[in-house]
């Protein structure tokens, strides 16, 4: 079986794919850019395995010329690299707890109203253009960055600067190209990141970079490097990946009609609906990658060390071992087990946001756009390039 992981029509028929190498060759051995020797992990026991054995390692410090991130310049690289998702024990639990209580469930909830506020203020805009509108561009798009700029504590008059550095961030993790290209920006993004956190020094606010700075200050071990990381991290892990997610749950509910009828009747069901999209069309395609720390065997394949190890979380929450029927999206299903957001160690510190978002989006576009349809087809939808993330470029509608 020959596939091309990093293309993105590879995902209108990935699960075909994944379904075979489930069953044929569940660790895959790809060719990355570079030259480097890479696995596709796609059942749930092996990935498991993998994301519990210290063995397999985060840091992109350990193997520098096989991690993206070496195509950043030298002066921001670290910025990119000094967070959550690129560390291992015992580094992560420190920053995990230094990060853990602004992201509760209760600390997330408390956000309730603001994104309901926002969610509604977008929908009202949209109703003032016409009958027919871009779902991602006009809606799932910039709901998470607005939540995520507010969390954040960015002023407003800021927010349009902002907003087109964090995406153009947000492209340059998915793209060597895009991340050359962006080079004039990084310089102006954390250095507006700089004077940001001057000024929340001196005049603290209720927000989340007042509240990392005073936890600084009051002890926590925390590099200059680090709490710029955690920016970072925030605005691409909970940005791109909420996106996903409300394109994906509108898509799914459009392709499956019934079952937005039944939202319509009933919203209790929209928190099981939010679960069975995490599951079904997981906004995370590829898990970040891992490196073997060392030769491993697994499954009947020799790992060696240093190769690149990709946890494929799309073909995990259809495994049959974990789901037996996971190809069908049923909104009552129960529980709805997936590993949308990780497992172990690494489980997605903001699952509780997004999970916040997504219900909430999802409950103002029932309740206030019931007869919403998509104005293509299927075989008309297009992917954005990136082998980590599954998201629309577009989802034409109208209501």
């Amino acid at each position: 079986m020959s596939i091309n992981i990093f293309s993105a029509d590879f995902k209108v028929k990935s699960h075909q794919s994944y379904a075979r190498m489930r069953k044929e060759q569940p660790i895959y051995p790809i060719t990355l850019p570079g030259g480097f020797r890479g696995w596709l992990v796609t059942k749930y026991k092996h990935a498991q395995e993998i994301m519990n054995n210290p063995q397999f390692i985060k840091d992109p410090h350990v193997f520098p010329e096989k991690n993206h991130y070496r195509f950043f310049p030298d002066d921001y690289r670290e910025f990119f690299m000094s967070h959550l998702l690129n560390t291992d024990l015992p580094d992560h639990t420190q920053l995990r707890r230094f990060v853990q209580p602004t992201f509760t469930p209760k600390a997330i909830n408390r956000q309730e109203q603001m994104i309901e506020e926002l969610t509604n203020k977008l929908i009202d805009d949209i109703e003032k253009q016409g009958k027919e509108f871009c779902l991602i561009k006009d809606f799932a798009f910039p709901l998470p960055f607005l939540v995520i700029a507010q969390m954040l504590g960015i002023p407003s008059k800021d927010m349009r600067d902002f907003q087109k550095w964090s995406n153009i961030i947000i492209e340059a993790i998915n793209d060597p190209v895009a991340m050359k290209a962006g080079e004039p920006y990084y310089k102006l993004f954390f250095s507006y990141l700089k004077k940001l956190v001057a000024l929340k020094t001196a005049k603290p606010e209720e927000d989340l970079i007042s509240a990392w700075i005073q936890a600084r200050e009051e002890g926590e071990k925390l590099s200059e490097d680090q709490l710029f990381g955690m920016i970072v991290l925030l605005i691409l892990a909970g940005h791109e990946t909420t996106v996903n997610l409300i394109g994906n749950s509108i898509l799914a509910l459009m392709q499956h009609r019934e079952q937005w009828e039944e939202l319509k009747q009933d919203n209790n069901l929209i928190p099981s609906a939010l679960e069975e999209v995490l599951r079904f069309y997981s906004p995370i395609e590829v898990a970040t990658a891992r490196w073997a720390k060392e030769d491993i065997g697994l499954e009947g394949q020799q790992i060696r060390q240093g190769d690149t190890i990709f946890i494929v979380l799309a073909s995990i929450n259809r495994d049959e071992e974990l789901v037996p029927d996971g190809d069908v999206f049923n909104i009552h299903r129960k529980p709805v087990k997936h590993m949308a957001f990780g497992h172990g160690i690494h489980y997605c510190l903001g699952a509780p946001l997004a999970r916040l978002e997504g219900e909430i989006a999802l409950r103002v576009l029932v309740n206030r756009m019931p007869n919403l349809s998509m104005t293509i087809t299927d075989e008309q939808l297009s992917y954005r390039p990136g082998f980590l993330l599954r998201g629309l470029v577009g989802l034409p509608v109208r209501y």
